[in-house]
């Protein structure tokens, strides 16, 4: 076990064609791991970033794998790190509402971890912008702490950081790392995602990784400000 570890929070754009992400995935990835990241985080929707109907198409089931699963095991076996995919699509009982899943890939290239999002972006914003993710995502009912070089990472996603239940959780089976792959929308980001983002780790005594999307991606726009932050937050 190492004293310390080190993380990257990969920032993106992602948008409606899977290759064309996955190719910056792997990009951004290898430079990472090239500055010597040993944990690299990607975002929520890193892979697909666009209508329900062709994410229900794309949703994988991980023991079998896809094509989004299958390049990050490759990245990861490839460059012997810890690579997290933020959020993607997988196929769960109901074949209309994929779960919205975090995966954690180990440097041999095998899926070592991985949590369904419990917490589902169902919101009305200002200006008339309604958001309903559950209905085309399940809900996960499971807290998920994994190890990465001996240190506990706790697995969240997105919206799930407005719930320090969670986090309490989390902490309680050991997290010393918060993950935190993100698509927080510009108008809520600007409001609060700097400020929670320091208080889970205030507030848990844990580091917190947190990778985002930023920009425009159809008719919605992210937020960016992907960060680290220790805790004396």
């Amino acid at each position: 076990m190492s004293d310390s570890l080190r993380a990257a929070a990969v920032q993106l754009q992602s948008g409606p064609n899977v290759a064309e992400n996955l190719i910056e995935v792997s990009r951004w990835v290898w430079r990472a791991a090239e500055l010597g990241a040993r944990l690299v985080l990607l975002p929520e929707n890193f892979a697909f970033f666009g209508d329900e109907a062709t994410k229900r198409e794309l949703a994988e089931d991980l023991q079998s794998g896809g094509p989004i699963s299958e390049c990050l095991a490759r990245l990861a076996g490839e460059l012997k790190i810890t690579v997290i995919g933020g959020g993607f699509p997988e196929r769960g009982p109901d074949p209309a509402r994929p779960y919205n899943t975090s995966a954690v890939f180990t440097p041999e290239g095998t899926l070592g971890a991985y949590y369904r999002k419990v917490h589902l972006f169902d919101v009305d914003l200002p200006g008339g912008q309604t958001l309903r993710e559950s209905d085309a995502t399940s809900s996960g009912n499971r807290v998920v702490v994994t190890e990465v070089e001996g240190f506990r990472v706790g697995l969240s996603i997105c919206y799930d950081l407005r719930f320090s239940e969670l986090y309490k959780a989390l902490s309680e089976q050991g997290a010393e790392v918060l993950t935190l792959p993100a698509a927080f929308t510009e108008q809520t980001g600007m409001a609060h995602w700097h400020v929670l983002l320091r208080a889970r780790a205030i507030e848990w005594q844990c580091f917190v990784l947190a990778a985002g999307q930023w920009g425009q991606h159809g008719a919605r726009r992210t937020f960016g400000h992907s960060l680290i932050v220790d805790p004396w937050g």
